[in-house]
């Protein structure tokens, strides 16, 4: 049995769990505990965490370790998600943690937030797996944006940030709150184009059954609105019914008629129209709130790459589909960039003794080979420079900004020279380049082996030879081109790995 810390320091709380992780009895929580300090309010409103926040932070989480020894604790993650992220003082307040507290706290990328979030409602297996069968959307509102994930026949085919977070909201309001007796009316104004914005993009021949309701906020109100009703499904008919009994326009109404304070008020009340807004567009059948929390989501993975749980959802597939999302909108040929994975795959599978990469590095090549043509749809000439910015712009769930980084520059690269680290030095540290560089000179061998974009090649294999890499390709065509374009990407290849690569036929019998 492992026990097991998760520690989040969210927008407007910071929360420990501690769990107990085991093959036998799987995921079991045996404590939890919360502190309200509002990191974001300040860090949306002037863009820095205030010394004084910066000291009750400190506390809390010196408090935390202190905890954690009594539990004797084998492993734990300490994430921060937007409010850190988003501080011009990010660095300074990571330092103050820990010089204080001497905790690790690693400040999670949107897409990597998102992901632990969702792998918290996948937890619950059973559940989760039926609902993504069918068109099913995971609403996940946080404090700082809103993250819209679409699933269809089990597979996740987009995911789409927007920045209308409750406290986002609240501090962009701020000014008018006292001008206005209907701000239910401001925030709906505010939110009502980024909704027609993703409804006109990426709803438009999608059928949305099930909604999933992440986030604590909307958790509260379901349990708010249904008098505490443990309903851990409801339906929109319901759920619509209980949004007009309620009939708030303030705060103030929301404050009187649900009972709770005028801080929670202010971060309910826009949580309450995104999520009815959402549902109005989307007509959902069915929402399912799970519960669970960022920090769940945390142990469950942990739990996952340890192999102490098994899981029966593929999530490498999920990062997969949304890459797969990207190069569809933007044009990408399928059974090219299929080509391009295949071969690719196939030389660093055939490579493992001499690459000494791992099999996170083989998912970017294969992110990288499937986005490798995905700025020809801007320009022909520059494609390289803007498959770079498309890429660097566009977040893929579960990859950290480092790792879309270096997809970004792999892809740049496998037509450009690659520049020296020196020149990269603020975009990729030196072993970050290393993997670049190896990745590169994979992806630039693959897309030499199919220059004529016919898919010559219909079985291919590595065999490492003395000094040279022997790609055996099995095909009765003309490979004249292959062989000459090989040549050609052959020397920076020669220079990563002291290998060289040639095309060979396979025998016939």
């Amino acid at each position: 049995m492992t026990t097991f810390v998760a520690i989040e320091i969210g927008s407007y709380e910071i929360s420990m769990k501690v769990f107990e992780l085991s093959k036998k009895n799987g995921m079991k929580e045996i404590d939890y505990i919360r502190h309200r300090i509002e990191l974001g309010k300040e860090v949306y409103a002037v863009g820095a965490i205030g010394h004084e926040q910066i000291d009750e932070l400190c506390d809390v989480l010196y408090e935390f370790t202190q905890i954690m020894k009594g539990y004797q604790i084998d492993a734990y993650q300490a994430h921060a998600t937007s409010a850190i992220r988003e501080a011009s003082n990010m660095l300074i307040v990571l330092n103050r943690i820990k010089l204080r507290t001497n905790l690790d706290v690693h400040v999670l990328s949107n897409s990597e937030q998102r992901f632990l979030r969702y792998k918290a409602i996948a937890s619950k297996e059973n559940e989760f797996n039926k609902m993504i069968k069918n068109g099913t959307a995971i609403v996940d509102i946080g404090g700082g944006s809103l993250q819209i994930s679409l699933f269809d026949n089990d597979s996740l085919f987009t995911t789409q940030n927007l920045r209308l977070g409750t406290l986002r909201i609240r501090e962009a309001l701020v000014d008018i709150e006292s001008e206005t007796i209907d701000l239910s009316y401001q925030i709906e104004e505010l939110i009502n184009y980024e909704l027609f914005a993703f409804k006109k993009m990426y709803l438009k021949d999608c059928e949305i059954k099930n909604i999933i309701a992440g986030g604590d906020v909307v958790t509260e109100i379901i349990r708010k609105i249904t008098r505490g009703e443990e309903q851990d499904f409801i339906t929109r008919k319901q759920l619509m019914e209980y949004w007009e009994r309620l009939n708030y326009h303030s705060k103030k109404d929301l404050v009187e008629k649900l009972e709770i304070s005028s801080e929670s008020a202010s971060l309910i009340l826009p949580a309450a129209i995104i999520f009815r807004r959402i549902i109005e567009e989307m007509n959902a059948e069915v929402i399912w709130i799970p519960g669970g929390a960022l920090t769940d989501g945390s142990a469950y993975d942990y739990a996952q790459q340890n192999k102490i749980i098994q899981t029966q959802h593929n999530f490498e597939n999920d990062i997969l589909a949304a890459a797969k999302q990207i190069a569809k909108r933007y044009m990408s040929t399928k059974s090219y960039i299929n080509e391009i994975e295949k071969l690719a795959l196939t030389l660093f599978d055939g490579m493992k003794k001499i690459h000494g990469l791992g099999k996170r590095d083989r998912l970017l090549l294969q992110i990288a080979a499937l986005l490798n043509e995905c700025g020809k749809y801007i320009s022909l000439s520059y494609s390289a420079e803007c498959s770079y910015n498309i890429i660097i712009s566009t977040e893929i769930i579960g990859l950290s900004h480092l790792e879309r980084e270096m997809i970004a520059n792999i892809v740049k690269y496998n037509t450009l020279p690659l520049p020296p680290q020196k020149e990269l030095a603020n975009k990729l540290d030196s072993v970050s380049y290393l993997r670049v560089a190896k990745l590169t000179a994979i992806l630039r061998v693959s897309k030499a082996l199919d220059k004529s974009h016919k898919e010559k090649f219909k079985n291919c294999k590595v065999v490492l030879k003395d000094k040279t890499l022997q790609i055996v390709v099995d095909t009765m065509e003309d490979i004249k081109l292959e062989r000459t374009w090989l040549k050609k990407k052959a020397e920076f290849f020669e220079e990563v790995f002291s290998l060289q690569p040639i095309i060979k036929r396979k025998k016939k019998m």
